[in-house]
């Protein structure tokens, strides 16, 4: 029988000092004040706005507020995309001070968001000393900024003015038509700022290296640098790069949240696809680091091991959420774990010293590609124990819709879609994509409880469709290349410049606007540790008055019982007990919460906060929001 332990950080019970709480990214608080019972009478109790401005008319993308705020020593720090990091008295959320590090919102942005600020602390300076205790903050623009937390002044003696460029220094620059951002908080262990990259991996073969790198938390020197896209020759996952692939390919690189193990000294990066996401025929093998988690030493950058999840990334499938770091015991055991969930639905409970699966996996044989020069890997890993968390494959059969006209629209493109199961390959034909490109399980990632062996993942439920045109034989229009959320509501268009062929995708809606599979089209799983099967199965939401919403952001638990989440397109935080997924509260927003939320304690009260202003289809708003039980 396997039983759950959380690593327990030092760390002040009222305070939520990074991303996920603890180092390791379990979301876990162990705050009691709100609980089943009195839930229900949580309100608002106070809205700070951050003054980003509405910029939903823009012809690039505009910016999503989605920042999971921080609180430690008594301050909240937030940032928004647009470059404002703010630091906040935690009980009123009156602002004590605002740094703007001038992020130019009309460049274009790939994916215009900031999901939050890191914290340091100089164990060598001595209490008061400026910059003793330092925000570090990564714009969207990428650059990485120390400021100093009681002020909000930049720390002059890191990189330039306090100021590192993180454009510069990469293997492969970015090219003129590529986004190259920053979107997570870094991770911070001992003296070192860990960071990784958002890459426009479909625009075409190099559009930047993803790089991972290492940087001094005092000087902003670069310490090491970890490629997913390996250039060492002698290093076995160079030979998985057939044809000298490694050389000349970009992309793989952590756009998610890097969690850390100070304890043993590691560091566990989410690797995404490798360029361009579609068509690999110029990177034929399995690609060994992209589409990963890898385990890195802390101190050094070097390899101690990797798990792929998909072999020869064909579908834009990223390990887009966190890992998780765990504690389980299995046949008296104590092993140290690590959970990944990905786009592809699954979720994967690794040894986290070795790689090793605790729960077992299997390569099973999958579809081939139809397309010339592509091919598709003959296996990919699926897990034997724990179902997948979201169906992986829906037929004509299953074609869905709110009228009889709708459903026979719906069946009809289904029918007309490649279609033959898990990981069928992109084709000229145009191929059903299930799990679709936001997955799956997406950046919201995994949230853990400690006591029930719970672990809780928001999913979608809703299938794209992906085409390859060859590409003398397209008009292409490369204004469509502009804005990735177009995905959500119409289709995309890539232009994969140095291979055969564009591309285009989207999610399959019938002519209502509603998907053409069944609701729930998004859901709440929480996933039992101790025996790998599913605990329960919720809808999260409502989409056109049917079950489950699309969603994206992530869910957190509280030792009072509670789940907490928004992500959906509906403006709205919710509240479901962990034991049951019993939905137990709701509360409006003024826009829709593709973020996600945290609590703490602040004058002897527990507050839940969350970002409000996801943008596109979520709405657009600049609110921090948190709530209480009255007073």
């Amino acid at each position: 029988m396997l039983t759950l332990l959380l690593i327990v950080s030092l760390q002040a019970p009222g305070e939520w000092p990074a991303y996920g709480r603890d180092p390791g990214g379990a979301r876990f608080s162990p705050l009691t004040q709100i609980t089943r019972g009195n839930v229900a009478q949580l309100q608002v109790a106070w809205t700070y706005h951050t003054g980003m401005p509405d910029m939903s008319s823009m012809s690039h993308r505009p910016p999503s507020l989605e920042v999971t705020p921080i609180v430690v020593d008594g301050t909240m720090y937030v940032i928004t995309p647009t470059g404002i990091v703010a630091a906040l008295d935690p009980a009123t959320g009156t602002e004590r001070w605002r740094y703007d590090a001038g992020v130019n919102p009309h460049r274009g942005y790939g994916d215009f968001a900031s999901r939050g600020v890191s914290f340091w602390r100089d164990g060598r300076a001595a209490a008061g000393t400026s910059c003793a205790r330092r925000i570090i903050a990564a714009t969207i623009d990428a650059r990485l900024i120390a400021l100093d937390a009681p002020t909000g002044k930049p720390c002059a003696g890191f990189g330039s003015g306090g100021v590192v460029d993180l454009r510069k220094g990469l293997r492969a620059a970015p090219d003129e038509f590529a986004f190259y951002e920053v979107t997570s908080p870094p991770a911070v262990i001992g003296d070192l700022v860990i960071t990784g990259s958002a890459v426009a991996d479909n625009t075409n073969l190099a559009p930047a290296s993803g790089e991972v790198r290492a940087f001094d938390a005092r000087t902003g020197a670069l310490t090491w640098t970890f490629d997913p896209v390996p250039q060492d020759s002698a290093d076995p996952a160079f030979k998985t790069w057939q044809n000298g692939a490694a050389r000349i390919v970009g992309a793989a690189n952590v756009w998610s949240v890097i969690v850390v193990d100070p304890e043993r000294d590691l560091v566990f990066l989410p690797t995404s696809s490798p360029a361009p996401d579609y068509f690999g025929g110029m990177r034929l093998g399995d690609d060994r680091y992209a589409s990963s988690i890898v385990a890195l030493r802390a101190s050094t950058g070097k390899v101690v091991w990797h798990f792929q999840t998909v072999h020869h990334d064909l579908w834009d499938f990223d390990n887009a959420a966190p890992p998780t770091l765990v504690t389980v015991t299995h046949d008296g055991a104590r092993i140290p774990a690590v959970i990944q969930t990905g786009k592809s639905g699954m979720l994967y409970i690794l040894d986290r010293t070795t790689g090793t699966p605790i729960f077992p996996v299997e390569e099973r044989p999958v579809p081939a590609s139809s397309v010339p020069g592509e091919v598709a890997s003959p296996t990919q890993p699926f897990t034997l124990v724990t179902p997948p968390l979201v169906p992986l494959q829906y037929s004509a059969a299953d074609a869905w819709g709110p009228t009889p006209e709708a459903k026979a629209a719906c069946h009809d493109i289904l029918a007309a879609l490649r279609n033959e199961g898990p990981f069928t390959p992109p084709s000229l034909r145009g191929t059903i994509s299930q799990p679709g490109n936001i997955g799956g399980a997406h950046w919201g990632g995994v949230a853990i409880d400690e006591r029930h062996g719970l672990a809780v993942v928001p999913v979608n439920r809703v299938p794209a469709m992906v085409q390859l045109f060859v590409a003398h034989s397209f008009n292409f229009d490369s204004s469509k290349t502009v804005d990735a959320a177009r995905g959500m509501t119409d289709f995309e268009y890539t232009n994969m410049r140095g291979t055969p062929y564009l591309m285009r995708r989207r999610i399959i809606l019938g002519p209502t606007g509603l998907p053409c599979t069944p609701p729930p089209f998004g859901a709440l799983v929480a996933v039992n540790l101790s025996t790998g099967g599913i605990a329960w199965n919720v809808p999260l939401g409502t989409m056109g008055g049917f079950p489950g919403s699309l969603n994206l952001g992530g869910p957190i638990v509280t030792a009072g019982g509670m789940v907490f989440i928004g992500a959906t397109l509906e403006h709205a935080i919710r509240a479901f007990d962990v034991e049951t997924g019993r939905e137990l509260w709701k509360a409006d927003l003024p826009a829709g919460a593709r973020a996600t939320p945290m609590t703490y304690e602040a004058g002897g009260r527990q507050f839940v906060v969350i970002a409000a202003g996801g943008g596109g289809p979520f709405g657009t708003g600049d609110a921090i929001i948190a709530f209480a039980l009255p007073k």
